[in-house]
């Protein structure tokens, strides 16, 4: 565009070419999103689950840790709604995808990478930074294979853990040792490093986890499916912490029992 400027400038005519380049430009780029514009509601939750992800790293630098894992698990129920209120809403778009998959590498690669560092891995030295830089990676790389393959595979399924519920596993990890009051002692910097490249790794493997979307929110279900939710959000009030991290931890392991059983991640029936 820089180059059609300066012909405009200098009052020569401006090449075929760059004309052309220039109108495609603007027709599918910033021209485009202006037209359009962007849709609220969906995105004011994908901002709110950027900031909770932001806060969680500040938190932990500040040596907040409790703060800093609620905040991640915030982000992860935010995370969930800004999908489900943009269908609802028919407000999907190019740019809230796309918006969302920036906003999941803050809360779930980098702010639990972040919060494990500060925590524990720290004392570990390059080890330490290490598992960190692995389970970053991992997420990355997560979020991408993800994108790529969002219309290919089987939907019923993730293929290796979701970001979301790795940056749980160690958030819960965080907050259930804070909540117990347990002693920072080297065996609890292994247990950290361990967990942390668990996370890390799993996210890149083809492991099957279930992803929950044939539940349909709009279908009526039986009056004892209330009187069991109600039954799990009493349990959960009960010690959140250690509540959560062991749903955490069942979850994260699901996927190689699920391949123990012989079930894999394959092609979307959809897909020809």
């Amino acid at each position: 565009m820089g180059e059609m400027e300066d012909f405009q400038e200098a009052g020569e005519q401006v090449p075929e070419d760059l004309e052309r380049r220039g109108l495609l430009l603007r027709g599918k780029g910033l021209g485009t999103l202006r037209r359009r514009g962007i849709f609220l509601l969906p995105n004011l939750f994908t901002t709110a689950a950027l900031f909770s992800g932001f806060f969680a790293i500040v938190q932990a630098m500040n040596s907040r840790f409790e703060q800093a894992a609620i905040a991640i698990f915030i982000a992860m129920v935010l995370d969930g709604l800004d999908g489900r209120v943009a269908r609802l809403t028919h407000t999907q778009s190019e740019f809230g995808a796309q918006y969302d998959s920036l906003s999941d590498m803050v809360g779930f690669g980098v702010a639990p990478a972040l919060v494990m560092y500060e925590w524990a891995l720290k004392d570990m030295g390059k080890l330490g930074w290490i598992a960190a830089f692995v389970y970053c990676a991992g997420a990355a790389l997560r979020l991408a294979r993800f994108n790529v393959n969002i219309e290919v595979v089987d939907k019923r399924y993730f293929q290796g853990i979701p970001s979301p519920a790795a940056a749980a596993l160690l958030a819960g990890l965080v907050w259930v040792f804070d909540d117990l009051g347990i002693d920072r002692e080297l065996w609890l910097d292994v247990i950290a490093w361990m967990f942390t490249m668990y996370a890390g790794v799993t996210m890149v493997t083809n492991l099957p986890f279930y992803s929950f979307k044939e539940f349909n929110l709009k279908k009526a279900v039986p009056f004892w499916v209330m009187l069991a939710l109600v039954a799990g959000l009493a349990v959960v009030s009960l010690r959140p912490a250690v509540v959560l991290f062991l749903l955490c931890l069942a979850y994260a392991v699901s996927g190689y029992v699920l391949w123990g059983m012989g079930i894999r991640v394959r092609r979307s029936p959809d897909v020809s």
